[in-house]
């Protein structure tokens, strides 16, 4: 089954950054291919980014203007005279360059990302690609929002009086979170809801002995609230449908709304709302369990749930409302979330001067760590703003997890004790998800599975889809229906509507396997798969047969806490590399009880809501609390002493959970997290040359590290092949003698030095980790931890290493039409190694459309008006490795470009995928390692030349079987695990004046080593 196209798959990067590439070798007399005629871009919706830094990392370049870039621990500050005349002179830049395409922005954004959304035809788009001024043009993309009581459970205190918990430790309700602001970006917020209850604002014409932690007040136009790292929160009241500015108060200081980005969609918007009211619940929800009131009472269909609380309730509340709900409240894919609008909502945020950003946001497994998105993450975690972001809800499949970037914290769901039933019959008694039996109360009745009371020419009954039961075989029963296909509610309501008197829901193997508090419409509990085979056993066993459902958990068997819920996304993460641990720490996301959306003339609401997005808004509430303790603190001393105080999870079982591509760190620990120990801290340096080390940026003055050697709370080695050493440093929080401790099975590990001695907090210590693998299985990930103790402390960092089956180069070379090259290699196993051969191919030339420049691609005058020169390439099935190439007579003084575009077909231009190799230099290569089958268009751009010159584009499909005779020796390779060898490749019968592309391959693992053979 094909594919859909996306709206946008492009590798991003930075506004400031460029795509490193490879430059290529010159060469001669390659076969010419037909070529078609140039293209121009597709008319849609689109990001456009400029080259010009935005206002949070601008560090002066520009004459009269200087730096607004913040320092190290502080935060951006917007409206200071500096950030400004920054801000116009951005702002002047954009209108120049949308008035010279004829452009009419919708949004324009210059604090965490520095460009327009902005309603673009194929032509524009190709002109502001082609500027010089321009970094790259996105097309717009659209998001969905990701679905005891957890104070209690996290350790924070009681809700009734706040007592026995953090919130007492550190000073009560009223101050957990106190001179904070969490910005929410979601579905917008429910303003007459208890759990943002404030007070009415003060009208203020300016400021008059203010004071940290005073209240907001307002001038009529603006919100204005002092906090506690000295800064001012500053936000504009807005006013919408439903929305005035009496909704605002001392709790909601800020809400604001993007909508542009949907409006450009299509959207239909009369299902929501056009303000910051919610319409979905979700804003809500997330809102109020990241900073809600404490002790808010709770009721749902008439169902007293007591007192809930937000994890951080002293704490303020600015809502910014990206994502809309569409016309079914139970179908999350009919809903919108632009791109533009979520990365116009982040801008604004970290304007106003939040503290904390909660993103329960998702868009799938992850592509890459540079995103539009994760660029303003990136400026807003430069601007001192913590970030909490949802993992995703594509679990239990590996590598899921969406948000793979370091500079903010991703967050798995995990489970807390909830409300239970149990299904009770002879031989059975289990206990599920359950709040619509009567609490403490039972139903008895006969049972039957809805797949055998199907009515008449119905299909798939199991699932208790409307109209699908025969009302004269359910009618008085208890109905056993498999979970799939419609909502979960929906299924309960068909059972009613059937006449039955109750529900067992079961889920399926190999489908979805959290257990859901949901309000159904008749008594119903819901089990896990582990369950459905005795529970369709015995109702299939007989006719009528009794079963008994429970409003409680009966079964004398605590239900372990907590697991990782099973939709949880999990890693590995395979975007840019594997040196990255995803997710970084795991908290409540499973039947959270939370404030959910009402119309202005409604009653509030609540709603039981599970998913990664239920989770994320507990870090960010842990976050709040932290500042509120330590306001000047980092992104990313939080986010590691939330890793480094973690705890393990468990399995269904109750044995302990180690996995760190399901838990990160662990589950977070609030009673631990304000003294860690020892502290991982990182900024925009750190990452900077991390992303210079992965070939994804180019910074002045910043020199390339390994991606293991980020200096974050977690070790992860995505190729160890031989002995690999990674450095940390450390900063301590308390005076101790630190001793190193590691369990990694199968993987032999040295620390040093292996004491760390701290006199005083604040001091430094640097150490190294040396990983070698001695017993753990080859392209296999081995997992363990870390652990630093004091006589007072644990400080434990999660480990995962991949040992592969050799640590080989990238690209070999050789030239004549007969000869050998010699290739050293470090086997990561013992015994025979196996080498796979494909090619040799021959590369071959785009012809110069025009026809002008005989033999080769173009000239200094080639291409259309945007300097664009464009082919279809078709990739054959079976293609090991596909390469193109961009080489110039010219290598000093001329720019080319290169983008390959995996397209739909040579007639639709809509792409899968992109790939992109811009330096300064004239030379551009993309080089694809197993290709999908498909259309490609490959497109080459002049975008500066200093004298006449000729440019080749060219391109080889490598294919198992290709030209002449390829062979190497030994094969296979008698191998000893860490000890270099080497093997020779040869090749003969080659075409004279030809360039050929092959491929070896490392047994079957995906190590790779690329052979260039020029035939002269």
């Amino acid at each position: 089954m094909g594919r859909t196209p996306l709206r946008m798959a492009a590798a991003t990067t930075l506004a400031t950054l460029f795509i490193a590439s490879t430059a290529t070798a010159g060469y001669a007399g390659v076969e010419e291919v037909t070529h078609p005629t140039p293209v121009e871009g597709t008319p849609g919706h689109y990001i456009v980014v400029m080259k010009s830094d935005p206002l949070a990392s601008y560090t002066g370049d520009v004459k009269g203007l200087k730096a607004t870039k913040p320092a190290e621990g502080e935060q951006l500050e917007t409206d200071s005279a500096e950030s400004q005349r920054y801000v116009q002179h951005l702002e002047t830049e954009q209108q120049s360059l949308a008035q010279q395409v004829g452009v009419t922005p919708d949004t324009s954004y210059q604090v965490v990302l520095n460009g327009f959304s902005a309603q673009l035809t194929g032509e524009q788009v190709d002109k502001l690609r082609a500027s010089k001024d321009v970094y790259d043009v996105y097309p717009d993309e659209i998001r969905h929002p990701d679905a005891q009581t957890s104070t209690s459970f996290l350790g924070l205190g009681d809700d009734k009086k706040g007592r026995g918990g953090i919130w007492q430790a550190t000073g009560g309700v009223d101050r957990a979170g106190e001179g904070v602001v969490v910005g929410v970006i979601d579905t917008g917020i429910a303003p007459e809801h208890p759990s943002f209850a404030g007070k009415k604002l003060k009208k203020q014409k300016k400021q008059q002995n203010r004071h940290k932690g005073a209240e907001p007040y307002t001038d009529g136009t603006y919100i204005y609230f002092d906090k506690s790292d000295g800064g001012q929160f500053r936000s504009l009241m807005v006013e919408g449908q439903e929305w005035d500015r009496s909704d605002y108060s001392s709790k909601i200081i800020g809400a604001q709304y993007f909508y542009t980005g949907a409006e450009a969609d299509g959207f239909d918007f009369q299902y929501d709302f056009l303000s910051p009211r919610d319409g979905a619940g979700h804003g809500s929800h997330t809102a109020s369990t990241a900073a809600g009131n404490f002790g808010v009472q709770a009721s749902i269909e008439n169902v007293d749930f007591g007192k809930i609380s937000g994890v951080a309730p002293g704490a303020k509340i600015s809502a910014y409302k990206a994502c809309y709900e569409g016309p079914d409240p139970a179908v999350t894919t009919d809903d919108i979330c632009a791109l533009s609008d979520l990365v116009a909502a982040i801008d604004q945020a970290v304007a106003d001067g939040v503290d904390v950003i909660n993103y329960s946001i998702g868009g799938g497994a992850a592509k890459t760590v540079l995103a539009p998105e994760d660029i303003a993450f990136f400026n807003a975690a430069a601007a001192g703003v913590f970030v909490s972001a949802s993992a995703g809800n594509d679990g239990p499949d590996v590598s899921t997890a969406d948000h793979a970037s370091p500079w903010y914290t991703t967050v798995a769901a995990s489970t807390i004790p909830t409300w239970e039933g149990t299904v009770t019959f002879d031989g059975f008694a289990q206990a599920g998800a359950s709040v619509s039996v009567p609490f403490g109360g039972e139903v008895t009745g006969p049972s039957i599975y809805a797949g055998d009371a199907a009515a008449a020419g119905a299909a798939n009954a199991q699932l208790c889809y409307p109209g699908t039961l025969d009302p004269a075989k359910v009618a008085g029963h208890i109905v056993v229906c498999d979970r799939g296909g419609n909502a979960r509610a929906e299924k309960s309501q068909v059972v009613k509507d059937a006449g039955s008197m109750g529900m067992i829901l079961v889920n399926v193997p190999g489908g979805a396997d959290s257990l859901d508090n949901d309000f159904h419409a008749v008594p119903t509990v819901h089990l896990a798969s582990a369950y459905r085979a005795a529970v369709l056993a015995y109702v299939q066993g007989g006719a009528d047969r009794p079963v008994t459902l429970i409003g409680e958990n009966t079964t004398g068997v605590t239900t372990p806490v907590p697991q990782i819920a099973g939709f949880s996304s999990r890693g590995p993460m395979l975007a840019d590399g594997s040196d990255i641990m995803k997710p970084d720490v795991a908290a409540p996301g499973v039947a959270i009880l939370a404030a959910t959306n009402n119309a202005a003339d409604e009653a509030p609401t609540f709603g039981i809501l599970s998913g990664t997005s239920m989770a994320a808004p507990h870090v960010a509430g842990l976050a709040a609390l932290y500042l509120g303790e330590r306001p000047n603190a980092t992104p990313a001393e939080i986010k590691s002493a939330m890793m480094t105080t973690a705890y393990d999870t468990v399995n269904a079982d109750g044995s302990k959970n180690a996995n760190p591509f399901e838990q990160g760190a662990g589950e977070v620990d609030p009673k631990r997290y304000l003294a860690p120990g020892l502290l991982y801290l990182n900024g925009v340096q750190d990452w900077a040359a991390f992303l210079e080390g992965k070939g994804l940026a180019q910074f002045d003055g910043v020199d390339p590290i390994d991606g293991s050697d980020l200096n974050i709370a977690s070790f992860s080695i995505g190729s160890l092949a031989s002995a690999q050493t990674v450095t940390r440093t450390v900063t301590s929080t308390e005076a101790g003698t630190f001793t190193a401790s590691v369990d990694l099975p199968g993987v032999d590990v040295t620390v040093e030095p292996s004491t760390l001695n701290f006199s005083k907090a604040g001091e430094t210590a640097t150490f190294t980790v040396t990983f070698d693998n001695a017993t753990a299985p080859v392209e296999q990930w081995a997992t363990g931890s870390l652990t630093w103790s004091s006589a007072k402390n644990t400080v434990r960092s999660p480990i995962a290493v991949f040992p592969v089956t050799a640590d080989a180069p990238a690209e070999v070379s050789g030239t004549g039409l007969d000869g050998a090259t010699t290739v050293e290699i470090t086997p990561g196993l013992d015994g025979d190694l196996a080498l796979n051969l494909s090619g040799l191919a021959p590369f071959q030339l785009l012809a110069d459309p025009d026809g002008r420049v005989e033999g080769h691609s173009g000239d200094e005058a080639s291409g259309d008006e945007n300097k664009d020169v464009a082919w279809i390439v078709d990739v054959p099935a079976g293609t090991t490795l596909s390469r193109f190439d961009l080489d110039s007579s010219d290598d000093t003084g001329s720019d080319l470009d290169l983008s390959v575009y995996h397209v739909v077909s040579a007639d639709d231009l809509r792409y899968y995928d992109k790939w992109t190799s811009a330096t300064g230099s004239a030379d551009e290569q993309v080089t694809l390692t197993a290709p999908e089958a498909g259309t490609y268009m490959v497109v080459a751009n002049v975008y500066s030349t200093s004298a006449p010159m000729t440019w080749d584009m060219t391109y080889a499909n490598v294919l198992p079987a290709g030209e002449g005779a390829f062979a190497v020796n030994p094969n296979p390779i008698a191998a000893v695990r860490g000890e270099k060898t080497n093997y020779e490749l040869s090749w003969s019968g080659l075409t004279a004046g030809t360039r050929y592309l092959g491929l070896v391959r490392y047994a079957d693992s995906a190590v790779s080593t690329i052979l260039t053979v020029d035939a002269q």
